[in-house]
């Protein structure tokens, strides 16, 4: 799971050369839900939905809708290595939106020193590594994070209980409903060559079908917390292989910033230890 949610910032890369963002968000979620939608509908998992609607629509919004479109865009005029990094602040932001709403977890020494760590590892980034015309792409992929954390939040608080496979397929074919339009208008008129057309088949195969079919297992073996390792393992796929594969220059604002924003999500969402009457209860596995 590390390595596949590490990869999509290069795939997103090449595929932005040759489509719009709007395209790309088309392609890949037409591609999904193909492979999705037909599991969810066998397994009864779309019924239980209907009466949350308002709620699946928005964790749509912010969790593919508009993060997938904010993404690929900034990704035309920033590198993937640094999106990926930016990305990895998600944790730090969920923290922060958990202790705002009223979640049980308090902000201790240990977790502030954590969010200031991640936060200092972003402003590593930006003032070493970002031009000046690039502040409005480091903003789209903020509000990316932004929407990620949004995302979980909405899924914990408000759909939990729910069949996530069913949530995940009905916002891949939500979005792919509302971005059809515009995808389609803004395809190119040639056919996009080859690794375009490799980009967007492991974006929407293996970043999207794939890593959900593998994904819920994962937390229903291990438990949403454990299973959230995954997080501090996606920025360095993502650094390796715009580095290894796009010529990305790997920087020491860009080594700086990821040894700052991967230790400070590791101290800002680790859960103290247990008292000894509750380990028993800690031990039934978290929803996602």
């Amino acid at each position: 799971m590390g390595v596949i949610w590490g990869i999509p910032y290069l795939f997103i890369k090449i595929a932005v050369s040759e489509l719009s963002p709007a395209s790309l968000v088309f392609l890949r979620t037409a591609i999904g839900a193909a492979l999705l939608l037909p599991i969810a509908v066998v397994r009864g998992d779309l019924r239980p939905l209907l009466p949350h609607w308002k709620w699946i629509v928005a964790y749509t919004f912010v969790e593919v809708a508009a993060p997938w479109l904010l993404l690929s865009d900034a990704e035309r005029r920033i590198s993937s290595s640094l999106s990926g990094l930016l990305i990895a602040l998600v944790p730090s932001i969920g923290a922060i939106l958990a202790w705002a709403t009223g979640s049980d977890d308090r902000l201790d020494l240990r977790r502030i020193l954590g969010l200031g760590l991640g936060f200092l590892g972003v402003a590593a980034l930006v003032g070493l590594d970002v031009g000046a015309g690039d502040f409005g792409a480091v903003g789209e992929v903020a509000l990316v994070a932004l929407g990620y954390a949004l995302g979980a939040l909405i899924i914990g608080r408000k759909l939990a209980g729910l069949p996530l496979f069913g949530v995940v397929a009905a916002s891949l074919t939500l979005t792919l409903v509302a971005y059809a339009p515009v995808g389609v208008a803004q395809l190119p008129s040639t056919l996009p060559s080859p690794q375009v057309i490799f980009a967007v088949a492991v974006l929407g195969v293996v970043c999207t079908a794939l890593a959900f079919l593998l994904f819920f297992p994962l937390v229903a073996e291990v438990g949403a917390a454990r299973a959230t390792v995954i997080t501090y393992v996606n920025p360095a796929v993502a650094l390796a292989l715009g580095v290894a594969f796009l010529g990305e220059p790997l920087t020491f604002g860009i080594v700086l910033g990821f040894v700052l924003i991967v230790v400070g999500s590791v101290l800002a969402t680790r859960r103290t230890a247990p008292a000894k009457d509750s380990v028993a209860l800690s031990r039934s596995p978290d929803l996602l």
